[in-house]
């Protein structure tokens, strides 16, 4: 008996954007690999997603706040966190009220219940339809690898810097874990910046893949269950010069 997933054709060109049938698409390959690069031409065609309207939601990243947490570790670190509940039935995503950020048990090594109280995500963010579009997008894949109808959703969009001398670190845990079902990293906007190489590799340290988000919209999917992830320290291209790199971390588990 053949237990591989039969392989995921491939977009036609011409067809509408349909961010679900895409999340079928990404929980096939979910299944089938543990996790997923998705190329920047690739999401924002099938997501429909305009460059007007994705310079708009970029534009979010210049407003959040510093990261008090990763800073007493060394980081230089903005961000801001919320969290959405999203219906697998009807596609909608809705903020829930705003509370402190705790670490599922036996995932991240550094923060495992410590409540850490991040800004909350701005009104402007919480309402902007790129961020519906990928809470759809992901939804739908997360209902692809459980199925259930009520999702817990946390957003966190993350600026790290670096300096010369100073490597700015996304994942200063090292490799790890959210707790979740699903996690997912979108690259909004790098600059000046070499490293932040992305890796996943099964629980057992074998490698599943390695990648840099590089353009913006390049998206990275993972089935948190099953995989362990992490990225490699940043640093300035040219040193006279700070480096930044700009992602939307979300992640999404049974409600």
């Amino acid at each position: 008996m053949n237990d591989r997933a039969a392989p995921v054709p491939p977009p036609d060109p011409h067809a509408a954007p349909d961010p679900a049938a895409y999340g079928d698409d990404l929980a096939a390959t979910l299944r089938a690999s543990g996790s997923r690069v998705v190329p920047a031409e690739e999401f924002h065609r099938r997501t429909g997603t305009a460059p007007q309207a994705w310079a708009s939601f970029a534009r979010h990243w210049e407003k959040l706040a510093p990261d008090p947490y990763a800073a007493a570790r060394g980081t230089r670190r903005l961000r801001r966190y919320g969290a959405f509940t999203f219906d697998a039935v009807t596609g909608e995503a809705r903020p829930t009220a705003h509370t402190p950020f705790v670490q599922p048990e036996a995932s991240n090594p550094l923060y495992v219940d410590v409540r850490r109280d991040f800004e909350p995500l701005t009104g402007a963010f919480l309402a902007d339809p790129v961020l519906h579009t990928v809470l759809g997008l992901l939804g739908r894949a997360a209902t692809g690898l459980e199925s259930h109808r009520r999702w817990l959703a946390k957003v966190h969009p993350f600026r790290v810097l670096a300096s010369p001398g100073d490597a700015g670190e996304p994942t200063p845990e090292g490799m790890h874990r959210d707790g979740v079902t699903l996690v997912s990293s979108l690259l909004v906007g790098r600059a000046n910046a070499e490293g932040g190489q992305s890796t996943v590799t099964r629980l057992d340290g074998s490698p599943v893949l390695s990648t840099t988000l590089a353009e913006p919209g390049a998206l990275l999917v993972g089935d948190d269950r099953g995989t362990l992830h992490g990225v490699s320290p940043l640093r300035p291209r040219d040193v006279g010069r700070p480096a930044r790199r700009d992602v939307l971390v979300a992640t999404f588990a049974p409600a």
